[in-house]
Order: C-alpha cells, then structure tokens, then sequence
C-alpha cells in the first residue's frame, strides 16, 4: 500500500529540472518551463507586450476612457492628425489643380445653412418700387436722408453693476450723440416721456445678468407723420458674446469722427424693418477722414455688431503699368463687439400692457426647423 509509483511520486513532489526530463506527465513538464527564466509571458501572469510596433490610429470617440486627462489628450491628437491630414489633402488637390490648368474641375460649393436655407414669402427684392415707397415714408427716413440728427438716452435697470459701465463706455464711442442717464427709480415710460420733451430721438435701456449684458431695449421716441404722431416702434434684442474693446486683440482706438455705416445680411420685409432701425442710431453724414465703419451683419437671425477702422497699406507687388507698388487695405477692429437677436418689435413707445405688437419670436412656432430664417 505504501509503495508509490514513480510518476506519482513525481507530482507530489517539487518538480526539478531532471525530473521534468525523467517525467513522462505533461503537467510536470509544463510547471517546470514555467519555473525557467524568460519564460512564456502569459503562462507568468504577465500581459504580453505589442513588440510589432504598428501606429495604431487615434479614435475620434475616447469615450470609454475614464481618466478624463487621457481622454483629452486623445482627442487632441485626434485633431492634430485630422487637421494634417485636411492639409495634405488640400496641398495635392492645388497641386493637381495646377497641373489640370484649364481642365481642373470647379471647386465644389459646400452646402451651409445659409444656402440651403427655406424660401420665405417675404424676401425683398433690390427693385421692389412698392418696398422702395415704403421706406421712403416710414419712421427712419428723416435720418437716412440726413433732415434729423439721432440724439439717444441711454439708461440701464435699476442698480446696475460696475462692470456694465466698461460696456456702456464702449457704446458711447461707438454711436454718436449718445447720452447716459442714471435710471434711479424712473420707470420705461416715465423716461420715454423725460426723453421726448427734451428732444431725443431713440432711448436705449440696458439690462444685465452675473454683470453682463444680456438684453437691450430700443425704443423710437420722436413723434412722426408714419406713426400717426406718435413714436415707435420699440424692439427687444437679446446681447450675447460681449466682449470689450480692450480685450479685443489688437485693437485701436476709436475717434469722433462720425463712422459710415455697413448693414448686411437683412434681406427679408421685417429684416429690412429691423436694419433701419438699427440704422436709425446713426448720423448719416460719414467722416470719411476718420475710415471707421460700424457694421451690423446678419446672418441665421443673429446680429453681429462690429467696428472697425480700415487701413491703407503698400503691398509687395508692383503694378506693370505704373511701376509703383500697389495699395491694399487691411481692417483694425476698435471694438466692442457684441452679437445681438430680435425677440420681439411693438408698435408705438414701451408699452407692455397695452401695445401691439408687430411681431414676436415665438420658438415652438417658427422655429420648425434649422433651415428656416426671418430676418
């Protein structure tokens, strides 16, 4: 009973070298290369290493990555061979392009919102004669043909912070005749009527939120025939992106000198409405000596407020016929800049309880898709 085999006395005992030789059973063997050195990697407990050395490409989803460092790190470099890849597409597109000469096919048209966009019943078209007699005789035509100067109030809520007075500086060198009014304890219409018997044309009230601007009221206050002797229209926007003249990059400084005016975009009947308002805020008798452009650019029913100063420069080439090199112009942005949307334009002065309302921006409504645009 007590005598044992040799192969099972093999397995009870420490297997060695020799006895993984003399021993006929598989186990024994396999626990004896595990005890050599180098061995296998994954008979060890060890995870085997990548020793092809193959680039693996970076995933554009690091999403499973829970270190959210790495995950941004990934990503990043995901980007950066992106980009590079786009560059390297675009150099030997230009290059076959040359090569083609003539024969290079057109470049493409990417498809954007803006050209895709829907067909609104209401866009203007540049020879419209009735549009044209339209605006020859409504509230804004005094200012666009220079018979009134504008002289605007401007005034902010009740209790305003001290950073919104950065942006109300900004403002003042930005539109001409403008005028800041502590609001105290006044209400809109109380300073609508403070400011129709002192002969202002526009009233501007600032509203603010965690000290930034975020909306602005615009009211036409002067009486006129269009309006049945009345003032109006008044209009809300909301402000958004504001950035100060002093943290635009490169900026210069603004001058008196009245700006010329640039407003772009506004191709629709209440588009058209809303420019000359906008519009209206300014002296139509441009300094040009000053080369300051204030320009409101729509685009997607946003407003994006600018102003700029364009420069005149020598350029590199050199024109043939003269012999002297050629002049080009480059913009040096003044500041602010702003970007504001239309929420809703009223008949008459600021009245919310009472007054009519020419149009409002309803969402659920109007916005039914991405697509669809109103100024």
């Amino acid at each position: 009973i007590n005598a044992i085999s040799s192969s099972q006395r093999c397995h009870r005992q420490r297997p060695t070298k020799a006895a993984a030789k003399t021993c006929p059973s598989e186990a024994c063997t396999i626990m004896a290369i595990t005890k050599k050195k180098g061995g296998h990697a994954s008979l060890q407990g060890k995870k085997p290493l990548n020793t092809a050395k193959v680039k693996r490409t970076v995933s554009n989803n690091p999403g499973h990555i829970k270190n959210k460092l790495k995950r941004s790190e990934i990503y990043g470099k995901y980007l950066l061979e992106k980009k590079a890849r786009k560059r390297q597409t675009r150099i030997q597109r230009d290059k076959e392009a040359e090569a083609l000469g003539e024969d290079a096919p057109k470049k493409q048209t990417p498809r954007t919102l803006d050209n895709t966009r829907e067909s609104e019943v209401t866009t203007v078209q540049p020879d419209d004669e009735e549009i044209l007699a339209d605006e020859a005789e409504d509230e804004f035509a005094p200012y666009f043909s220079d018979e009134i100067r504008p002289k605007i109030l401007l005034t902010t809520r009740p209790m305003p912070s001290g950073e919104l007075f950065h942006f109300i500086a900004d403002l003042m060198r930005f539109i001409p005749q403008l005028y800041y009014y502590p609001r105290k304890t006044y209400s809109v219409k109380e300073i609508c009527q403070f400011g129709a018997n002192r002969k202002f044309t526009h009233l501007i009230v600032l509203s603010e939120k965690s000290k930034v601007c975020n909306g602005m009221l615009i009211s036409h206050i002067r009486p006129s025939t269009a309006a049945n002797g009345l003032g109006g229209p008044t209009a809300f926007f909301k402000v958004s992106n504001v950035i100060p003249s002093t943290d635009v990059p490169n900026n210069g400084s603004a001058t008196s000198h009245v700006p010329e005016l640039n407003l772009h975009g506004f191709t629709t009947r209440l588009g058209h409405r809303a420019g000359r308002f906008l519009g209206s805020l300014f002296p139509h008798n441009a300094q040009f000596q000053g080369r300051q452009v204030a320009t409101f650019h729509n685009q997607r029913d946003f407003i994006f407020v600018r102003h700029h100063r364009y420069v005149f420069k020598e350029g590199n080439q050199v024109n043939k016929e003269t012999g002297k090199k050629k002049t080009k112009a480059k913009l040096q942005e003044l500041g602010p800049r702003f970007t504001m949307k239309m929420r809703w334009l009223q008949e008459g002065t600021f009245d919310t309880q009472f007054g009519e309302y020419e149009w409002m921006h309803k969402r659920k409504e109007m916005d039914t898709t991405r697509r669809k645009f109103h100024l």
